[in-house]
């Protein structure tokens, strides 16, 4: 595998890209639109190197054209290359080497775990020959080829973990375990795809010498919302090799369950496009027309079944719907928790960004407020000279500087709010305590303007020009106290009354 592209060849595309950015849109004649979306490769799918459910597995417990070993274990929806149990390995292969120069992958897969912290991880592989079993997430170390890992696990505790990375090996290197693979990655992105809410899509394209790695974070049930993560150019893989996908647990263990896993061989433009298998071998013919027939026997009998059972629904499809679609109303326990779940993060999020749009009218608001003092302390200077002027600008002064110190805490506050809106975006459990914090500081910031907003009426209406001059308030009397005669008085008599005390006792 080769390295990256260096900076010298990325100057020139993004000088292009400069060009027709400067140029404008209306620059890209319709010749070249046409001749953009033509340039896109013909994808194909290969289905003896794809597995979906439902139905993935046969009589024999063996997934159509995939052999799988160690600890994983087949159903009819998913294969699970690895349960949450210690020191588990797991992986499955193409039985059959792929003879296509550019491919597409599409894997679609959840890491789930009841621990914070999760291990050791997951990896998509296309090597040259088959890795059933080894100590690199539960497949074979020194293969020819690239493997992509998703690795849970944070062994040279940079906290870069869970990560994705994209190593390549011409069959001599030794993974680096210690160190994450840190020192042998081609190209890597941090992203943690543990207990999420969907299963994490992922699309590998190799094209053109080119690996691109795109990801679906999970947290949206759109299955083409994929975000870039890594990408190596000028990469040399094997001309034939086998697709897998492995996993492997240590101290720590998760539930690795691999949903789906598409392959797409890619035709460049111009290229003919390859024709589908005309033939197919007599055997594979028989083995699956025996399947077809014992499926179609079985399939005669539950009907014979459920017409003795349910005679008044005969000729009635209204009917027999409804019968069949009575257990899609309820939902299980863990499926209404984990709804529960996912639409409290939901309102958590859209309550803190309604904190967050209020915040911002707040200060400018603020700022309106400090350019109208600014203004009135200019006025006030300009046109009431002498001793009252001098105590009204004191007093404008003390009040912009107190909401400047308003609007510094409503700062504060947003960007709080604002590191609150990013960590919910990635919180696993819902939380009301936050919402309320952030709710009580927004109602004593309102109270706080309230009494500035008195402050600065009752200023305005202080300076107002006016005929008689304001008088200040009355003070209340003052009431009545104790002479010094009768204070000293007061005292003798206490001294001679103690005195008497302690000469009795």
């Amino acid at each position: 595998c080769a390295s990256p592209r260096s900076p010298a060849k990325m100057a020139a595309p993004l000088a292009r890209l400069a060009l027709l950015l400067a140029l404008g849109r209306p620059a890209i004649s319709g010749a070249q639109a046409t001749e953009g979306a033509a340039a896109a490769p013909h994808r194909r799918f290969e289905y003896k190197y794809s597995f979906k459910g439902p139905h993935l597995v046969q009589a024999d417990g063996t997934v159509p054209f995939w052999v799988h070993t160690g600890n994983a274990i087949p159903s009819a929806d998913q294969i699970r290359i690895t349960t949450s149990l210690k020191s588990q390995k797991g992986s499955v292969w193409t039985k059959n080497k792929s003879i296509f120069e550019h491919w597409e992958v599409e894997v679609t897969f959840r890491v789930t775990g009841r621990g914070r912290i999760g291990a050791d991880g997951l990896a998509i592989w296309f090597t040259e020959e088959q890795g059933l079993e080894g100590p690199v997430f539960g497949a074979a170390d020194k293969w020819n080829g690239v493997g992509i890992f998703f690795d849970s696990f944070d062994n040279d505790a940079k906290k870069n973990n869970p990560g994705v990375i994209v190593v390549g090996n011409n069959g001599k290197l030794l993974y680096d375990h210690q160190n994450d693979g840190s020192t042998q990655a081609l190209a890597s992105c941090q992203r943690d795809f543990r207990n999420k809410p969907y299963p994490v899509r992922v699309k590998i394209t190799y094209y053109q010498k080119t690996l691109t790695v795109l990801i679906n974070n999970g947290f949206t049930p759109d299955k083409e919302d994929f975000e870039f993560c890594a990408k190596v150019e000028d990469m040399v893989l094997p001309s034939q090799g086998y697709f897998g996908i492995s996993a492997a647990t240590g101290g720590l263990a998760d539930d690795h369950d691999v949903l789906s896993f598409l392959t797409f061989q890619l035709t460049e433009p111009g290229k003919e496009a390859p024709t589908p298998d005309v033939e197919i071998p007599q055997k594979d013919k028989e083995k699956y027309q025996e399947e077809f027939e014992h499926f179609q026997q079985e399939l005669d009998k539950k009907k014979e079944e459920f017409q003795r059972e349910h005679p008044d629904v005969q000729g009635q499809p209204g009917k027999l719907f409804e019968l069949f679609s009575t257990d899609d109303v309820f939902e299980t326990v863990s499926d209404r928790e984990l709804r529960q779940i996912f639409e409290g993060q939901n309102r958590i999020h859209l309550e803190i960004k309604q904190l967050n749009r209020q915040l911002d009218m707040i200060l400018d608001e603020q700022r309106k407020y400090v350019s109208a003092v600014t203004e009135e302390i200019a006025k006030r200077g300009a046109g009431f000279p002498g001793q009252q002027g001098q105590v009204s600008q004191q007093e404008i002064e003390t009040v912009v500087k107190t909401q400047e110190e308003v609007i510094r805490q409503v700062k504060e506050i947003r960007s709080s709010v604002t590191d609150a809106l990013r960590s919910i975006s990635g919180a696993q459990h819902a939380g009301s305590a936050g919402v309320y914090e952030t709710t009580q500081h927004f109602n004593d910031i309102k109270e706080h303007l309230h009494v500035v907003k008195r402050d600065i009426e009752h200023l305005v209406q202080r300076n107002t020009p006016s005929s008689e001059k304001q008088k200040c308030p009355e003070l209340p009397p003052f009431p009545s106290c104790l002479s010094t005669m009768h204070f000293f008085i007061f005292v003798a008599v206490q001294t001679v009354l103690f005195i008497g005390y302690v000469m009795y006792r």
